[in-house]
This record gives C-alpha cells, structure tokens and sequence, in this order.
C-alpha cells in the first residue's frame, strides 16, 4: 500500500479513534454490566458501542477494505481477507483494566496490507494520548501538550528494560524472563507495552500468552514505524491473516 494511500488514511482513522474513545468515557463515568464470552474473557456495553462506531465509520471512509474486530468476530462474524488488505480492530484493549478502573485500556485499529501491520492508531480514553505509526510516514504521540515523533530506542550495554503485562503473567513469562539481562521491569495494560517499546521507555516486551491478531496489528504496526521489530519465539516477525487469527507467543523489541 503506498505512503500516499496511508497519509490519506492516517488522519480519520486518528478521529474515528477519538469518537470511540469518547463512547467509551461515557460508559466509564456513567457505569457499566460485565458479562462473560464463550471464552470466559469479559465483554461490556462499552466495548460493544465503541465496536459498532469504528467498524461503521470505517466503511465510510473505506467501503471496499474488510473489517476483523474482537466483537464482531465472537458474534461469529468471518469477513474474507483473502484479498490481503484489512483493518484489524480492537474496540477496547484491556476490558479487565477498564472493569479495574485503573485507566490502562486502548481503543486499538491496524490495517494490514499482505500480512504486515502498515498502519496503527491506539488512543488512551482517560488520558487521550494517541499513539500512531504508518509504514513510511513514521510514528508519532499526540497529547494535549502537543505531538512529536517516537522512535524505538536500541538496546543499552547495562541492561534491558521490559515491559510485562499487568494481568497476563504465567510461568513461561518468568522463565523467559530469567534469561533477560533486565535491569528494569514496567508492567503496563493493554497495547501500551507496544507503546512503550516504541517511544523507547522499553527495550522488550515478550509476550508468551495467547493473543488475536487485533489485540497485536495497531501495536506492531506502532513499533514498526518507529524502528523496532516484533517476532515470534524463533525470531520469524509475526504476521496476520493465520487461522483464527490467533498469534503465537512473541517478542517485541527495539531497534536493532
């Protein structure tokens, strides 16, 4: 997909990123009902809205490109990729931390082009940090302040810095971690461990639990633009449109 096709995209994926999270907010102050999937991950009216937003306001802006989200595939949902090209979206990255209230969720969309992320927006409701990456246009964060690019950081001679999940840790984690030269260790929620990778406050962020492709293409897409790298355990980067869009574990890292 060429720079100019992205650059075109970029800015209203950016919006229909913001109304979403502004759906979300209104449930977040004004309550919510949790319930559970056939997997026993938690659902709520919040990612549901926030799910229906983004896929009908991304066929406006681009009818012709299929959309894979959490919710409309758990609803059984199986649009065809064959053609290579679809968004990847995630309404609400870390139900758990927004039933938490801790304010580490993320409304994540990624478009991938022949199964690599080529473009990634994921926006924090609470704070409205926007996190954004596009293959040849580079990665950026926008907040209230302002914006300015982000670029992955190479590894320091005196140890690693890794970012961990705040709710998915597991005995595979621990024992890959104990290989680490760490110095370091930022637990996060959500797709903010991309995040952190890509503005360079971590150097790593393996994940050795299961995933779905759209908890992982706005994130990597991020990371890519901004120089780093996201592979699986034996070192072949990840890529999208598998079956049942299911990711092994993997590694991000930095810039080489």
């Amino acid at each position: 997909m060429s720079t100019p096709d992205l650059a075109a995209l970029l800015g209203p994926v950016k919006q229909i990123a913001r109304e979403a999270g502004e759906v979300i907010l209104g449930f977040y102050r004004d309550g919510f009902s949790v319930e559970g999937k056939a997997d026993g991950s938690p659902v709520t009216a919040a990612d549901r809205a926030a799910d229906d937003l983004i896929v009908a306001r991304l066929r406006e802006i681009a009818p012709d490109i299929p959309i894979v989200s959490e919710e409309s595939h758990a609803d059984g949902a199986r649009p065809d990729v064959s053609g290579g090209r679809f968004w990847l979206v995630d309404p609400l990255d870390g139900t758990k931390e927004f039933v938490n209230r801790n304010g580490e969720f993320t409304v994540n969309i990624g478009l991938i082009d022949k199964g690599v992320p080529v473009l990634g927006v994921i926006l924090v409701p609470v704070t409205g940090r926007l996190y954004w990456g596009a293959i040849g246009l580079g990665a950026g964060l926008e907040t209230e302040a302002g914006s300015h690019a982000i670029t992955a950081r190479k590894a320091p001679q005196d140890g690693l810095t890794v970012a961990a999940s705040r709710s998915h840790r597991n005995s595979a984690l621990e024992t890959y971690l104990a290989t680490v030269p760490m110095k370091d260790q930022k637990v996060a929620g959500s797709s903010l461990k991309f995040c952190l990778v890509a503005e360079g406050e971590a150097d790593l962020y393996p994940r050795t639990g299961p995933t779905s492709e759209w908890d992982t293409a706005a994130g990597h897409a991020i990371v890519l633009a901004a120089g780093g790298h996201v592979e699986t355990m034996d070192g072949t980067p990840l890529a999208y449109g598998k079956p049942g869009f299911l990711n092994p574990e993997f590694v991000v890292r930095g810039k080489n």
